[in-house]
């Protein structure tokens, strides 16, 4: 009893800490108060109430987690003696919280009733083009039921195989009921397609009743596809993370944003929970090591092709190697897909084909789906075929395993019905792995609802992968043999022609997204005509977030521009190149920006270089025109990743082209653009000239009727001149400039925040120390609202910062801005940066 109301108290602490910190905490202190007042007034309850509010309010200005928890703590301990001793006191809580904030008192309101929160719930929308994508579902009402965790997938078809493994999968993960024991960690690793996946579900499966509070499931495979190697070490870990808090008691509520925060998080809030987590296709020892839960008779299942002795060296995890079938077991898994009896009507065959297949479960899977898909096929004729093929032994070998399902493959390959054979072959010209139905559809020029039919042929087959998020999944070795199928039977320009319609699918939708962030965005590309008649997924009810969509879409879109710009679809590809590059305001990839960046620069060339080809047979004028402005305008935002990759050289060329290409253009927004970006460049290498490139962008802003370029500017100048020392002057304009964006039709308050952290800076400078971690407190304030995790919020902190520190007696919150600086530009890739501030959090320390 003791436990179930400590762990309510947890619980409703944590509900109260977001409640006192949100909107509805006017209309909740009356009743709280009253609550809290049972042992003295609710006066005095409610005083004690607003400064526990007035609290929280400092600590997350300051970014101080530790003054946060201390706060927690005291509400925890004065719920834990009101729960003792007033029985009902936790039913009176839930049902007043459950009408006061209803949503965030879930998790509470869920243990108060006997319930447990789901995990991560996602819901498959289909948008225009028929992309499917996963978007966080609305909460459920608080006075929903919702069972323990339940998220290992099933494996759908029968499992006879495997036995040994199993039992020994039991005796090493299953706590005894009479001891729960310590952690166990256990890692499957093999071969691709050797079946550690199906392994790993199976035992779930039958491990139900040793885990009481549920079981986790963890796809790192479908988390690589959504990160690239600049979101810094450990992305793919933090989402995880993530992914798991939201699916224990207390769900989102108090998400940490930094992986040690969270890695922390996890280890607490299942220190009383005997939970089983299984890790699917790790390829670090760090994806299992931060997900090892604390709570006594819980486990941990990890499959991996690669053999992770750093994890048995230093958590004594029990390394699994998973080896192909041996005959026994591959004519057991015959027997599960094409039946007893028909194994044994023909044994020799049969156990010819397991030889032929080596043992390899994916290899024999194929050859399975073959037999029970054609009835007039005996499996002496399905051996006897795959004997024919003078590649397949080869292929067979354990270290030719692309070979051997290909030579599998091919055979199966051949009883497709003709629309599903193209689409094979289509999809193997996708320069990326996941896909929806949307995006196969148009690889295959036709309907949404055609190709989901002919996708459910080709799954079937096992030829392709449904996801559980309604997106589908081609292996990479399935999709290299229906590549080699297409470049021999499909005609010589049809990859060219394909490459165009997905090129152009991802560069509608992206406009779009595009639009949806950022309505006053320079644009060169004039997608008026493209964007006509397609309907913008990001406006409609119900509608993906397109930054999310972005992000997530982000690896398949540049790899289709990668394609698009190798087929010399130049004025798509620069197009595609300048919609997309919107992401990288928001995630700052710095790599991939590049990379971006640079393919639409050389897009954008080849269609200026072609308009003057001999004989007049180039881009038509207009084109060229526009190639020469988005050149110009892509070179001008180069020079943001470059310099933050340090490459200063580099953007200093990219800048004088760029300026070179826009001062040959009579688009003065464009110039005006360049010359702020060449001014943030001087910023850095010539800090006495960027006032001069400012005010030329000013002016150029205003020639053009550019307002909220025009305000922009006046901060950039602002800045300069500070830097330069004329403070006085720098504050006059960043008030104006604030002034600027605040009275705008929308506002822009993320840029309005940015300009006060200048003005804090200011006061800094001017010595008015006071006025100055007023600005910038504020400052930290809003960009944690409108940029939280954004480098600009790390950028104002560590201002801040600096200006405690000179200020001196303010060591705490020098240390907790420097901290969530450093934690942000981790989270961003930005190692190098995260480093110094380290270093400087060990000065002060002393």
């Amino acid at each position: 009893m003791e436990a179930e109301l400590a762990q309510l108290a947890v619980s409703g602490a944590t509900t109260l800490v977001g409640l006192i910190v949100s909107d509805s905490w006017e209309r909740a202190k009356t009743g709280l108060a009253g609550f809290f007042g049972r042992r003295g007034t609710a006066e005095a309850a409610e005083r004690e109430l607003q400064a526990e509010r007035a609290e929280l309010d400092s600590a997350e200005a300051a970014g101080d987690t530790r003054r946060q928890a201390q706060v927690q703590e005291r509400l925890r301990q004065r719920l834990e003696a009101i729960f003792q001793s007033d029985p009902g006191a936790a039913e009176e809580l839930a049902r007043m919280l459950s009408t006061l904030a209803p949503d965030a008192s879930r998790t509470f309101v869920n243990l108060v009733s006997g319930g447990v929160n789901y995990g991560p719930a996602f819901q498959g929308s289909h948008i225009h083009g028929g992309i499917t994508f996963n978007v966080q579902s609305a909460p459920t009402p608080a006075s929903e039921r919702t069972p323990r965790p339940d998220q290992v997938p099933i494996v759908t078809v029968k499992y006879s195989n495997r036995r040994a493994e199993l039992a020994a999968l039991d005796a090493a993960l299953a706590p005894r009921p009479d001891r729960p024991g310590p952690v166990a960690v256990d890692v499957l690793d093999g071969l691709p397609g050797v079946g550690k996946t199906a392994m790993a579900w199976r035992w779930a499966e039958t491990a139900q009743d040793h885990f009481p509070d549920g079981q986790l499931y963890v796809d790192f495979a479908a988390l690589r596809d959504q990160v690239t190697p600049m979101t810094g070490p450990g992305a793919d870990v933090s989402e995880a993370l993530a992914m798991c808090l939201r699916s224990l008691p207390g769900g989102d509520i108090g998400m940490p944003s930094s992986l040690a925060e969270r890695t922390n998080q996890f280890r607490s809030r299942t220190a009383s929970l005997r939970l089983l987590l299984v890790l699917d296709d790790v390829n670090h020892p760090a994806q299992v090591r931060a997900l090892i839960p604390k709570g006594p008779g819980s486990a941990v299942l990890a499959t991996s092709q690669f053999r992770l002795g750093e994890l048995a060296l230093h958590e004594g995890a029990r390394l699994i190697s998973v080896k192909p079938l041996d005959p026994h077991g591959g004519l057991e898994l015959l027997r599960d897909r094409c039946g007893t009896q028909a194994v044994e009507a023909e044994q020799e065959a049969a156990e010819r084909l397991v030889e032929l297949c080596g043992g390899l479960p994916v290899a024999l899977q194929v050859a399975a789906a073959r037999l029970v898909t054609d009835d007039s096929l005996s499996m002496a004729e399905l051996a006897a075929e795959l004997d024919d093929e003078t590649d397949r032994l080869a292929g067979l070998a354990l270290d030719g395993e692309e070979s051997s399902v290909s030579a599998v493959l091919g055979p199966s390959y051949r009883l497709l019905p003709p629309d599903a054979a193209r689409l094979y072959r289509l999809l193997g010209w996708l320069p990326f792995g996941v896909f929806d139905a949307g995006v196969a559809a148009v690889a295959a020029g036709t309907d949404t609802r055609s190709a989901k039919r002919v996708l459910r042929v080709l799954v079937k087959a096992s030829l392709v992968e449904g996801m559980s998020d309604g997106r589908y999944r081609m292996h990479d070795l399935v999709r290299l043999h229906a590549r080699e199928r297409a470049a021999e039977e499909e005609p010589a320009a049809e990859e060219a022609a394909l490459t165009e319609r997905v090129g152009t699918h991802y560069l509608v939708l992206t406009a779009f997204a595009d639009r949806a962030l950022r309505k006053e965005r320079l644009r060169i590309a004039d997608l008026t005509d493209v964007l006509r008649d397609a309907a913008d997924p990001f406006t409609a009810a119900g509608g993906p977030p397109p930054l999310e969509w972005l992000d997530t879409e982000h690896p398949a879109i540049l790899a289709i521009l990668r394609a698009v710009v190798r087929y010399e679809l130049h004025s798509l590809g620069w197009q595609l190149a300048e919609a997309f590059s919107v992401l990288f305001l928001y995630r700052r990839y710095l790599r991939t920006w590049r990379e971006t960046l640079e393919l639409g620069i050389e897009a954008a060339a080849a269609v200026r270089a072609s308009a003057s080809t001999e004989g007049g047979q180039g881009a038509p004028g207009e084109d060229a025109e526009a190639a020469r402005a988005g050149e110009a305008r892509l070179r001008s935002l180069l020079s943001r990743p470059l310099l933050d990759l340090g490459e200063n050289d580099l953007a200093r060329e990219q800048l004088e082209q760029a300026v070179a290409l826009a001062d040959a253009t009579d688009r003065l927004a464009l110039r005006a653009s360049v010359q702020e970006f060449h001014g943030r460049y001087l910023d850095i290498a010539d800090p006495a000239r960027a006032v001069e490139a400012y005010q030329r962008c000013l002016e150029l802003n205003e020639r053009a009727g550019e307002s909220r370029g025009a305000a922009l500017a006046v901060f950039f100048l602002g800045c300069a001149l500070d830097a330069r020392g004329d403070h006085a002057e720098a504050l006059a304009l960043l008030r104006r400039a604030q002034h600027e964006l605040e009275s705008r039709a929308e506002p822009d308050t993320r840029m309005s925040a940015r300009v006060r952290a200048a003005i804090g800076v200011a006061h800094g400078h001017l010595g008015e120390t006071e006025a100055a971690i007023g600005e910038l407190l504020e400052a930290v304030r809003a960009l944690g609202s409108v940029a939280k995790g954004m480098e600009y919020e790390a950028k104002a902190r560590e201002q801040l910062a600096d200006v405690a520190q000179r200020a001196g007696g303010r060591t705490e919150l020098v240390r907790q801005c420097l901290s969530r600086a450093a934690d942000i530009y981790e989270t961003l890739g930005n190692n190098s940066r995260a480093g110094e501030l380290r270093r400087r959090l060990e000065g002060l320390d002393g």
